[in-house]
């Protein structure tokens, strides 16, 4: 959750019926019988306590062992949630972690939600809320609690299967059970041969939808760059080769593409054998920061498409400094892509949530303005904004379309292949869970506005414009 200013008000508001049941003698007693028990009791307490000023839009019921409760009103056309807690841990996890902790609980089955989407639209829908009463309270638990919560959890088997899961992401057999042909792991772009953004909801997928809307996104993002035949184009991320591979296929240039991957650079070379495009492509295996002297003022156009978030905002600089480097200093272009966090929320600092800690470790979303600063010091003014766009609201289509193939196509068996300990069914699901949530967690994001997907274009600073589309 966000991060907010500590005050002198208490971390938490007890219910009447709380204070006046629980004696500070039996709360002593308590904890030396059980102290993991009590605490869950008291985290149970304080949560519920404050939920009914913290939900104004829409109605959540939750359901445990003593019964249910229903917050907010509901209305029609507004988000209704179920939520049932299998697991009192849910509470330790959301009063220590929250939305974090909230991940975790669904990943190892803590509590079951009829509709996640439903529940992340909920929670984003009363975001203010939200952050006054639940964050305001106890994410200042959280950082004095960190012990306590190792105590309870650091060794128990569902943290040991959450720890493990975290890193049960670099498999190619897993990214090809979801992503399309090209294997581009970013935003696609809809239009309406596909029915558009929604074309999915309105009329249903249709095969090769995702493959059309993704190869728009490749030539869209190699038209802004201006290549043509005999370009030489630098890649900062490779992925699987698919922008590269369709670069030289189809625009006749010639690419050098990074990426820190072993994996990704092994399936991409044997992707561009296939093509014939090997004197075409070299796929280096190189931290950004590493390139060689020989690539000074040697390409025509840069590309990068959603490696920013991983970049760093202090390395910013570093970045574009590297990407004007790499430049020829006339008639050259750079294409950025990322998602990012609208100004008001970004911050250089950002806390682990669900996305930093099982998706992509130390990862940081800039804002579009931070990246346009960037390049512009970096550059020393030798870079001209020549276009933004915000691609946001194609993202949740693309994530609901991977959604579905990766329920189509994954299997334990096949997944346990590359991780044997996958092969425990209990593992599995967790990690099943850990995408599901992940597609609709984002996908809530940018429909919500709360985050956002920017293109950049940068010409140099004595180069003809062209006109946006």
């Amino acid at each position: 959750m966000p991060a907010t200013t500590i005050t002198n008000q208490p971390c938490v508001r007890f219910t009447p019926g709380f204070s006046k049941s629980v004696q500070p003698a039996s709360i002593f007693a308590l904890a030396l019988s059980n102290p993991r028990s009590w605490l869950a009791r008291f985290a149970r307490t304080s949560i519920l306590s404050v939920l009914s000023d913290a939900i104004s839009v829409g109605q959540l019921t939750i359901t445990d062992s003593e019964g249910s409760r229903t917050y907010g009103r509901y209305r029609k056309g507004s988000n209704t949630v179920q939520l049932a807690v299998i697991n009192d841990a849910f509470w330790l996890r959301l009063m220590f972690s929250g939305d974090l902790g909230f991940s975790e609980a669904y990943m190892v089955g803590d509590i079951e939600v009829e509709d996640l989407k439903s529940c992340m639209d909920l929670w984003l829908d009363n975001q203010t809320g939200m952050e006054e009463t639940l964050s305001s309270s106890f994410a200042r638990i959280s950082s004095a609690a960190s012990g306590l919560y190792n105590s309870f959890f650091g060794q128990t088997k569902n943290q040991a299967r959450l720890n493990a899961i975290a890193s049960y992401d670099q498999s190619n057999t897993l990214f090809k059970a979801f992503l399309s042909h090209e294997m581009m792991y970013s935003c696609a772009l809809w239009d309406d041969a596909e029915g558009g953004v929604r074309g999915d909801l309105e009329m249903g997928s249709t095969p090769g939808d995702l493959e059309a809307a993704q190869r728009r996104k490749i030539h869209h993002v190699l038209r802004k760059a201006r290549v043509k035949p005999g370009h030489r184009v630098l890649e900062f991320g490779s992925g699987w080769g698919g922008l590269a591979i369709e670069a030289v296929r189809t625009f006749g240039c010639e690419v050098d593409t990074l990426t820190l991957s072993v994996e990704q650079k092994t399936l991409a070379e044997e992707r561009i054998r296939a093509a014939g495009l090997e004197n075409k492509i070299r796929v280096h295996l190189m931290d950004y920061r590493e390139i060689p002297p020989e690539f000074e003022n040697a390409f025509d156009a840069f590309v990068s498409i959603e490696m920013l978030e991983h970049v760093g905002a202090k390395h910013y600089q570093t970045y574009f400094k590297l990407v004007d480097f790499a430049l020829k200093s006339r008639d050259a272009t750079a294409v950025v892509s990322a998602s990012t966090f609208p100004e008001s929320r970004y911050t250089g600092y950002q806390s682990e949530d669900f996305m930093r800690r099982y998706m992509w470790p130390n990862s940081c979303l800039p804002s579009a303005t931070a990246l346009i600063t960037a390049a512009q010091v970096a550059s020393h003014g030798r870079f001209t904004l020549e276009c933004v766009e915000n691609h946001a609201a194609h993202y949740p289509r693309t994530l609901r379309e991977w959604g579905r193939r990766l329920e189509k196509n994954l299997s334990q068996e096949m997944i346990a292949q590359d991780y044997p300990a996958l092969r425990e069914r209990a593992n599995y699901d967790a990690f099943r869970k850990k995408w599901q949530y992940l597609f609709v967690y984002a996908g809530a994001g940018f429909a919500k506005g709360y985050i956002t997907c920017h293109m950049l274009t940068f010409i140099r600073q004595n180069d003809c414009p062209e006109l946006c589309d």
